[in-house]
């Protein structure tokens, strides 16, 4: 079904590309100005109008019909933890020191100096004043 829509959307895309071209332009286009034929006067530019119109409609409706087919296969999935127990947060494997959540000092703790504060693990060290 998908597939199919595509192409219809494909298909109506060229053609408005095509009728958009043929519409006369002030600086002429691809329509040339002479005074005979099928492509000249009033008539023309209502056809050529009318064809944009409905092209413009039926690309809006493939467009919207693709975003809703390709949401079909998507299931919403919930950001709140639902396993029944408060998430913990893992110290990583070469630390030696407890994530900040399991010693009990926040950062704006360490930051005001009621805490412990842990060097920076292999980075560029802060010179401090004396």
């Amino acid at each position: 079904m998908l597939t199919v829509v595509i192409v219809i959307h494909l298909m109506i895309v060229i053609a408005m590309i095509a009728v958009v071209l043929l519409q006369k332009s002030e600086g002429g286009g691809l329509v040339s100005s002479s005074n005979a034929g099928f492509m000249t006067g009033r008539g023309t530019a209502n056809v050529l109008t009318r064809t944009t119109a409905a092209l413009a409609i039926g690309f809006f409706v493939t467009s919207l019909a693709l975003s809703w087919l390709a949401g079909l296969g998507r299931h919403p999935a919930s950001i709140i933890n639902t396993g029944g127990g408060p998430a913990t947060q893992q110290a990583p494997a070469n630390s030696s020191q407890a994530p900040l959540s399991q010693s009990g000092h926040g950062v704006l703790d360490q930051l005001r100096g009621k805490g412990p504060v842990a060097p920076a693990p292999g980075g560029p060290q802060v010179p401090q004043s004396k």
